[in-house]
């Protein structure tokens, strides 16, 4: 659409929502008014002081209007700049204008303007109802688990046939505290991205005033579902496979904390495992051996009680493995607070009974002292998880510190070198076997040899022990002569 008008000497020219001012005598003015006139015209009505207050007015203020409702994510490193000028732009005054002169009488005209324009109003979990995507998209096999938020199915998606796990709250969101929950969940996955050791984040969205997340499939389930299954089964994890999971879970909280955010709920149901079948040998040759070993990789998920380390919303998670400071609303070191749950999961791993919510453990626990472990560990790993659980976060180690500890590389050195003992092992007992097999074979081959010549020599004896016949000079023939 294009109008123009003509006010004290200017043209004003709106082409396509873009409004220019052109002087009335200037030729380039003239050419551009005409090429716009050739576009399309339109009148405009004059009103009072209208005119001034479409001159003032930016595109910003009809691009606010066209834009759609979007959340801003609160981990973001933008967000930081959008929650600290957020005073500033509520403060800024209303625009007076004065008919007689145009002028914009704005008070702090020296505020910058922002480049991009964010919506004021959040989008909620009703305005995202659509036609149900989880019947059309996912085939859902079985339920996987379920919690205080909701239930998680295990599905197949139809359109690459590959396994995810979909998360359904339980009751609608919608105006709840629970969607704050919820979202935070979603906002934390989508900044994190994908790490070795965090569960991976697909998508979101929802149905029916319900939340539903789309994340990677664990085929090893929680941590929590094979600690119970070690105690059905009376059998707890090793000591190797305690370190193992301490130097992993340690290397998803570095990369959490690195992004400037805290977990605040690490406990053995938020750990998920992935069992990955990998060639346990490779021969010589470069030739894959037909024996698979299971590799296996712990995860962090459940995102629902992310925070940042800096102006931290702090939501308390399970008492269980709260650290004292947190309870008390010191959140100077909310880092630690993760270290010291990883600990109590340590713990619980190895065999503890169910650590207590509250009480007089509850509060030893919280002055430094281990749970009882019904397996006998290493002074240096017990020495390793009682400094974890300090009651001075500052002495706790942090997940940098973790993932560079000589307790968990040596044990992870250990496991390799202990591998490669055990492949060379098996190459010697293979060479041993393929001697043997190459004397048995040539054992076989000189007995078929004997064999064979005795035959020979059997069946020579046997020519020369038969009767016959002279046949020479010295043998008497008899002659027959008829004589008519």
């Amino acid at each position: 659409m294009h109008s123009d008008l003509k006010v004290f000497g200017l043209h004003l020219v709106r082409i396509w929502g873009v409004q220019l001012r052109f002087p009335s005598t200037d030729p380039s003015s003239l050419y551009l008014l005409s090429k716009a006139q050739g576009i399309g015209s339109s009148s405009v009505k004059l009103r009072g002081g209208s005119l001034f207050m479409n001159v003032g007015k930016s595109e910003k203020q009809e691009d606010i209007r066209q834009t759609p409702h979007v959340n801003i994510n609160p981990f973001t490193p933008d967000s930081m700049f959008l929650h600290s000028s957020e005073g500033k732009c509520r403060r800024r005054k209303r625009t007076h204008w004065n008919d007689s002169c145009g002028e914009d009488m704005e008070a702090s005209d020296g505020e910058p303007e922002d480049e991009t324009i964010r919506p004021a109003k959040r989008i909620t979990i009703t305005e995202s109802n659509m036609k149900s995507r989880y019947a059309t998209e996912f085939h859902e096999l079985e339920k996987i688990g379920s919690g205080e938020f909701g239930s998680v199915f295990k599905c197949v998606k139809r359109l690459d046939g590959c396994i995810y796990a979909i998360k359904r709250s339980k009751k609608p969101l919608a105006g709840s505290v629970d969607e704050q929950n919820a979202l935070r969940e979603v906002y934390a996955h989508a900044v994190l991205g994908q790490h070795s050791h965090v569960v991976r984040y697909y998508s979101a969205w929802a149905e029916d005033d319900h939340m539903l997340i789309q994340n990677e499939y664990c085929n090893g389930g929680s941590l929590a579902d094979a600690i119970s299954e070690n105690y059905r089964n009376m059998r707890y994890f090793t000591e190797p496979e305690l370190k193992d999971l301490l130097l992993q879970v340690a290397r998803g909280l570095k990369y959490i904390h690195s992004m400037s955010l805290v977990h605040m709920d690490i406990k053995p149901s938020n750990i998920f495992i992935s069992r990955t079948s990998v060639p346990s040998t490779t021969s010589e040759e470069g030739d894959d051996d037909d024996w698979l070993s299971d590799r296996v990789i712990f995860k962090i998920g459940d995102l629902g009680h992310v925070t940042r380390v800096s102006s931290p919303q702090v939501e308390e998670g399970d008492s269980r493995f709260l650290a004292n400071e947190v309870l008390q609303e010191n959140y100077t070191h909310l880092p630690k607070a993760d270290i010291f749950a990883l600990a109590l999961t340590v713990v619980c791993a190895a065999g503890a009974e169910p650590l207590p919510t509250n009480g007089d453990q509850w509060h030893e626990i919280r002055q430094g002292k281990l749970p009882r472990i019904p397996q006998v560990l290493s002074q240096e790993l017990l020495d390793l998880l009682k400094v974890m659980i300090n009651s001075d976060p500052e002495k706790r180690p942090s997940a940098v510190a973790l993932v560079k500890h000589s307790v968990l590389l040596s044990a992870a050195k250990k496991s390799a070198e202990q591998l490669r003992i055990e492949l060379n092992a098996e190459k010697f007992k293979n060479s041993l076997l393929q001697k043997e097999l190459k004397k048995a074979q040539m054992a076989k081959a000189a007995a078929e040899e004997r064999a064979l010549f005795t035959d020979r020599m059997t069946t020579r004896s046997t020519t020369q022990n038969r009767p016959s016949r002279l046949i020479g000079k010295k043998m008497n023939r008899s002659v027959s002569l008829t004589i008519y």
